[in-house]
């Protein structure tokens, strides 16, 4: 029995970190796929842990607006929730003229963010293929004054930049060419048998975006399984796995498949997913698609302190922009982005190629905000700090200076070689007990949003007692 408070309270920790560390780097083997193949499969994604998602399509030309009046919800669902008959949404292709995108000035901005790989919505909800594609007449090539297929100036700017590209693409709802619709169809015209969506739509499709990119997309983000049973899904995971066997897919396809990664959307789980990889995908203000009223961006302070946190759980984090219709990503986007990646500069080898926290303090609390439209968003706890490891280190990423000057980690049996700021690399001094390592810190915080310490440890994964 554990008679010293202190001590009970370490050991609590323990147990904590015990029963909610994420162990990303032994995730269950797939069917038919060895653990090792595996763990190579997806070793690029997670040594990552930074992404940009983004959201780009017909959508942005309402911008959120129907008849003038604002369609309340996300900007990419404006056809479903404004009930827009398929030929009128269709004739705002019409006005979808993208003649100030630059695909060299977005992966450079994704770079220069620290994000290590794009996921681009080849084809939303509402059908629009932005690629060049022989299965619908419904994409930017053929029904647009633009004429070109993005995607292949995307794939080529991420070739020159190292980025990897991955491709979301709604393999279940499509609102024009006969798919699926979230909360029934709302058009005579778009009754349609869904097999023979699949066969000729969705299947082809598919086919197209994993052949014409070259070795990309490396990643196949699907989304809301809408009326995908087995049968359905199978052909899809079976045309994947036949042109891109090595190809990483999220948990979205339905039919029963798992897929590799999960998918937390605008939220961060308070505990991770222990066994498995997973990835949150969170907005930059309230929406995906770009809509021209939502002005309510996210501080630079939430976005770093959220990628902290999410790494200390062993996840990567998917941040989403919305470009315009001429092919502009907003300008607050921009400097957000901007100012991420001048931390990521300084501290982001606490970042990538990290795993979860060794220690459990930060996990179990969670402190839940609403945005604008619901969804879960804050995922500062009352903690004021993060961890994270990889061999031979830990990165303790303080939120709140403390103002007496000292830091302590708990529990820490590994033996300290050294500690130091990744800002300057300016050594510190400590002290290390059975229960405790304490740090002493200068009076000024290197950064106010997230300061990083490394400690170098002796033992290549650390060690956290459990018995104090």
């Amino acid at each position: 029995m554990i008679k010293n408070p202190k001590a009970l309270f370490i050991a609590a920790l323990v147990v904590l970190a015990a029963a909610f560390t994420v162990s990303a780097q032994t995730p269950p083997a797939a069917p038919g796929e060895t653990k090792e193949h595996r763990d190579a499969r997806m070793a690029w994604w997670r040594e990552a842990k930074f992404g940009m998602f983004i959201h780009w399509g017909v959508y942005s030309v309402p911008a959120g607006f129907y008849h003038d009046k604002p369609v309340a919800g996300i900007g990419e669902w404006i056809m479903n929730r404004g009930k827009i008959p398929m030929a009128e949404y269709q004739s705002f292709a019409k006005e979808f003229n993208p003649v100030k995108f630059d695909a060299d000035a977005w992966v450079k901005a994704a770079k220069d963010a620290g994000m290590k790989y794009i996921v681009i919505t080849s084809k939303h909800h509402d059908g629009f293929a932005m690629f060049d594609t022989k299965a619908s007449p419904w994409n930017i090539v053929q029904a647009t004054p633009y004429g070109k297929d993005p995607l292949k100036d995307l794939a080529a700017a991420c070739r020159k930049y190292g980025i990897k590209l991955g491709f979301y693409y709604s393999q279940a709802q499509d609102w024009n060419n006969g798919g699926a619709a979230a909360g029934g169809k709302w058009d005579p015209a778009q009754q349609h048998d869904m097999d023979d969506y699949i066969d000729k739509i969705a299947v082809p499709q598919v086919k197209e975006i994993l052949s014409n990119y070259g070795e990309f997309p490396a990643v196949i983000w699907w989304d809301t399984p809408t009326g995908m049973n087995t049968n359905r899904a199978q052909k899809l995971y079976d045309t994947v796995k036949a042109l891109k066997p090595d190809i990483i897919m999220n948990n979205r396809l339905g039919g029963g498949f798992k897929g590799d990664t999960e998918t937390p959307e605008q939220k961060i789980p308070a505990k991770g997913f222990p066994g498995r990889d997973w990835e949150t995908c969170m907005t930059l203000n309230n929406t995906w698609g770009f809509k021209r009223d939502d002005d309510h961006w996210k501080s630079t302070a939430t976005l770093i302190r959220n990628l902290c946190d999410i790494a200390s759980k062993g996840g990567n984090y998917l941040l989403n922009v919305g470009p315009t219709s001429e092919g502009l990503i907003p300008q607050p986007s921009l400097d957000r982005l901007a100012e991420v990646g001048a931390w990521m500069q300084v501290n982001g080898e606490a970042i990538y190629g990290t795993t979860a926290t060794p220690f459990g303090s930060e996990l179990g609390a969670a402190v839940k905000a609403k945005d604008g439209y619901g969804h879960d968003t804050t995922v500062s706890s009352g903690n004021n700090w993060r961890a994270t490891t990889k061999p031979g280190k830990i990165y303790a990423l303080i939120f709140n200076w403390p103002t007496n000057g000292k830091f302590e980690l708990p529990g820490l049996q590994s033996r300290v070689k050294k500690a130091y700021l990744l800002a300057g690399h300016k050594k510190l001094k400590f002290e290390k007990t059975e229960s405790v390592v304490t740090l002493d810190l200068p009076a000024e915080a290197p950064d106010k949003v997230a300061s990083v310490v490394c400690l170098e440890i002796t033992d290549a994964v650390a060690k956290v007692s459990t018995n104090q």
